[in-house]
């Protein structure tokens, strides 16, 4: 069984997300690892963009902190170590996620987590460094806020094991290493890092604290931001991390299958607010394709009409089956560890056009 996500093409051009949408799409097609969310198929239709990805029932890593679960420093130990071996995989494909979070860690039925989200990521290659502020300010490293302050150098993969840091601290504790919200003004955030210390619980081992430490240096150059310096850590001489890759090891917190694992009323509130619920597709398309023949329709603004119309040409339509047949037959298959199809992969490294026209015609629709 797989999920599936729709979005209303007039909604991102209306919002200037079309640009991240397309990115997100790109990203995801050339990945697959165990421990991602991996994008399966992805089409369209007159209204909207498609995507559908791995099921995972376990609920995201935020609602079980709001269930109050007490995570055991077991439990967040493995999650370190999967969630290491899913940043390890990024970085080879040159991806900063640069929004690592609790919110955007789902769990399958296992308990194994799942890295989700990636409508911010983005690309570097070589020595290059990202420079805009993006991320969820609680969970973003020093040198982000740095670069909006000052221009600084910028950063680049780092800040991903940053966020780890603070999440997993914040599974073990139940609340962040610093009390930064939305709201927090960025001087207040960057005097933080600068005059308080981090407090680590008396009662977690001293090689949590130390592997903790290591994530959260606020100097990016010295923290843990690789799968070798995080293997390295003496806290996880241990692991047996083939194991790990293959969900060998037994999570320390399985999620109920009887639940729901998500909070319903949200679920429910986003239905009713659905303007096109998509269970009356079919009705409405047809509704509104009767309507373009006459003349009382009611044309869409030429300009919008002409930022969907660009959508639609430049949507990449995706179906991952069909690809590694492909690259069966020609020799080619798809390695978790390190290699994506070269098709797809050669559309984020050479930056395809589709994030160009997607960003000119949401710019130009932009309410």
């Amino acid at each position: 069984m797989y999920a599936m996500k729709y979005m209303s093409k007039q909604k991102c051009i209306e919002r200037d997300e079309v640009r991240n949408v397309f990115r997100e799409l790109q990203i995801m097609q050339g990945l697959e690892h165990p421990f991602l969310v991996n994008l399966w198929y992805s089409f369209q239709d007159e209204e909207d963009m498609f995507m559908v990805v791995d099921l995972l029932l376990g609920g995201d890593l935020r609602y079980h902190l709001q269930q109050n679960v007490h995570f055991s420093e077991g439990a967040v130990k493995l999650y370190i170590c999967e969630l290491a071996l899913a940043l390890e995989y990024l970085q080879r494909f040159h991806i900063i996620h640069r929004d690592i979070k609790p919110d955007n860690i789902l769990l399958d039925e296992h308990g194994h987590v799942h890295i989700t989200d990636f409508n911010i990521a983005t690309i570097v290659k070589g020595a290059e460094k990202a420079s805009s502020m993006a991320g969820t300010k609680p969970y973003m490293a020093p040198e982000v806020f740095q670069v909006y302050v000052d221009g600084g150098p910028g950063y680049s993969y780092p800040v991903d094991w940053w966020s780890l840091g603070v999440t997993a601290y914040e599974l073990l504790r139940g609340w962040r290493p610093y009390e930064i919200h939305s709201a927090t003004p960025i001087d207040e955030v960057l005097n933080m890092f600068k005059v308080e210390r981090v407090h680590y619980s008396s009662t977690w081992c001293k090689g949590m604290v130390a592997l903790l430490k290591k994530l959260l240096t606020k100097d990016p150059e010295s923290r843990l931001s690789s799968l070798g310096d995080v293997q390295s850590a003496p806290y996880l001489a241990d692991m047996n991390w083939d194991a790990v890759f293959e969900k060998a090891l037994t999570p320390g917190f399985v999620p109920n299958k009887g639940r729901l694992n998500c909070d319903p009323t949200f679920e429910l509130e986003e239905m009713i607010l659905e303007s096109k619920p998509l269970h009356k597709k079919k009705k409405r398309l047809a509704k509104n394709r009767s309507k373009d023949g006459t003349k009382d329709s009611c044309p869409l603004n030429g300009q919008l009409q002409q930022c969907l119309e660009t959508v639609r040409k430049e949507f990449i339509i995706f179906n991952r089956e069909k690809l590694r047949r492909q690259q069966g037959q020609s020799g080619q298959l798809l390695d978790t560890e390190g290699r994506a199809g070269s098709q797809t992969q050669s559309k984020i490294q050479d930056g395809c056009n589709n994030n160009i026209l997607a960003h000119a015609c949401s710019r130009g629709c932009s309410s």
